[in-house]
């Protein structure tokens, strides 16, 4: 899981990121990327994509606030983010909130609310705890089996595919982000690549297999598309959102 936090404290980042360590578990593990400029963030928020953000209301260049104002509308990003601050006056939860915020922590922290408010927004993101089965209109997603099945019709025989576990970790990225672009880092990283050691064209690869095993094409009603410098979409297909 991509995590990035904007934070400028120096003692708030190392009780953040070890906070959030000791939630990791199994396949779920945390990947906590730290910036304490909101600026820096923005510029890579351009291009990349996270599971969460976490926020800090007060930062230099561009607070927390400025920036999850830019998020929801400028970029239309819907990604879970944490709102922290010391400001705990109502109306400041309500700003926060009402600017697009889906949670708001008040400093300071507490370790176990933290892990709690965290997994409820990722989960909530993915539709479900990690390893839940998943549907997402004629799909299923089964994670004990690492399956993707697809039915042209309610009565309909399933068309089942079994999958490798790096390919199911895509797939259900993609189809949890439907209609987002994802970034190619996002994607080495659930596959399970090290970014800075995985080849140029390693998730080209794995693409252009995925695209042809599960025909992710118009006729059954996603499509899988590069964009390009940032990564790949997965996209209801015209006709059928028409």
């Amino acid at each position: 899981m991509r995590i990035a936090i904007l934070e400028d404290e120096p003692v708030q980042q190392e009780l953040l990121v070890r906070t959030l360590g000791q939630q990791s578990g199994g396949r779920d593990v945390m990947h906590c990327q730290v910036f304490d400029d909101g600026a820096q963030l923005q510029r890579l928020l351009r291009r990349e994509s996270f599971d969460l953000l976490i926020f800090d209301w007060s930062v230099p260049s561009l607070d927390g606030l400025e920036l999850l104002r830019w998020l929801r509308t400028w970029k239309s990003n819907r990604v879970p983010v944490l709102m922290l601050s010391s400001r705990g006056a109502e109306q400041d939860v309500a700003e926060a909130l009402m600017a697009g915020a889906d949670d708001y922590v008040i400093k300071p922290l507490r370790p176990l609310e933290l892990r709690a408010r965290v997994r409820r927004l990722v989960h909530g993101s993915r539709g479900g705890p990690a390893g839940a089965n998943q549907s997402i209109g004629p799909w299923r997603l089964d994670a004990s089996a690492r399956s993707i099945s697809y039915r042209t019709a309610p009565d309909a025989q399933a068309e089942t595919h079994v999958l490798t576990a790096r390919e199911f970790q895509l797939v259900q990225l993609l189809f949890n982000r439907l209609g987002q672009t994802v970034s190619r880092a996002h994607l080495l990283e659930a596959a399970g690549y090290e970014t800075e050691e995985a080849p140029s064209r390693t998730l080209d690869s794995h693409m252009y297999r995925l695209r042809r095993k599960l025909q992710l094409d118009a006729g059954h009603g996603v499509s899988l598309r590069a964009v390009y410098g940032q990564g790949y979409c997965l996209d209801i297909a015209q006709e059928v959102a028409e």
